[in-house]
């Protein structure tokens, strides 16, 4: 059976998997259990000289990514193995990634991703080609690739045998919808600060309660918007599941 896959459409495959091989992404990499398949976007140009940018209709800065040419690099991706992957532009005008959303793309057979670069991409081609635009947050990044790659290492860490203890992905911040709880390890003082004395009880229910409970004053403090979720589940499926916000990827550079 072939592993979860994260097929990623991109001007610069040479970024790839960059910090996705490192560490617990990179070893299960390496051990088989998800594959990276980037794509050079560039390929898919018909002129002489590659090109896969014009300047936007209507006038302004930047340029703006070809309908043709990445329209061409998406219709190739679904000739692959795949063809009924979500299909993901990185844009910092998408809707914020959650972790609803991570789990549902790791659950599936893989994702494939579209960087953005430039100004943007033509709109054409998010209308024709249904894509789906997801942001990181409210900030612009040069390209989408960075952003691609947060998402990916989001997902990788959900497939099963990925992360060594299967609890530290329940554990976590968002996995109940409330920031994770402060951690504490030995010494038990440091510089006159100590543990909390409920963790170095070993009464396992007093621990859980005391840990929820710190879980949701950060949350209600840090987090207003988590935290009407988490008091009213009945609300928005993606907030009540708590939105990972940190961005997204079109970019006003010119790197052509």
């Amino acid at each position: 059976m072939t592993p979860w896959t994260a097929r990623v459409l991109t001007l610069h495959p040479e970024m790839f998997p960059g910090p996705l091989g490192r560490s617990i992404t990179g070893r299960a990499l390496a051990d088989g259990l998800w594959r990276l398949a980037p794509v050079q976007i560039r390929d898919f140009a018909t002129d002489r000289h590659r090109t896969v940018d014009d300047s936007p209709s209507g006038g302004g800065a930047g340029m703006v990514l070809k309908p043709d040419v990445v329209a061409a690099a998406l219709d190739a991706a679904a000739e692959q193995p795949g063809a009924d992957w979500p299909l993901v532009h990185l844009s910092p005008r998408g809707r914020p990634l959650t972790q609803a959303r991570v789990r549902r793309l790791a659950a599936g057979r893989g994702v494939t991703l579209l960087c953005g670069r430039f100004e943007g991409l033509d709109e054409r081609v998010i209308e024709a080609r249904g894509l789906e635009e997801i942001s990181l947050g409210d900030f612009v990044l040069t390209g989408g690739e960075i952003a691609a790659m947060a998402l990916i290492d989001a997902a990788v860490r959900l497939i099963p045998r990925v992360l060594g203890n299967a609890e530290s992905a329940v554990e976590e911040s968002f996995s109940r919808g409330l920031l994770e709880f402060p951690q504490y390890t030995r010494p038990t003082e440091w510089e006159g600060r100590r543990i909390p004395e409920v963790l170095l009880s070993g009464h396992h229910g007093e621990i859980a309660a005391w840990r929820r409970s710190q879980a949701e004053r950060l949350t209600r403090i840090r987090r207003p918007d988590l935290w009407r979720a988490y008091q009213d589940p009945a609300g928005d499926a993606e907030l009540s599941d708590a939105a990972i916000t940190a961005s997204g990827g079109t970019s006003k550079d010119d790197d052509a």
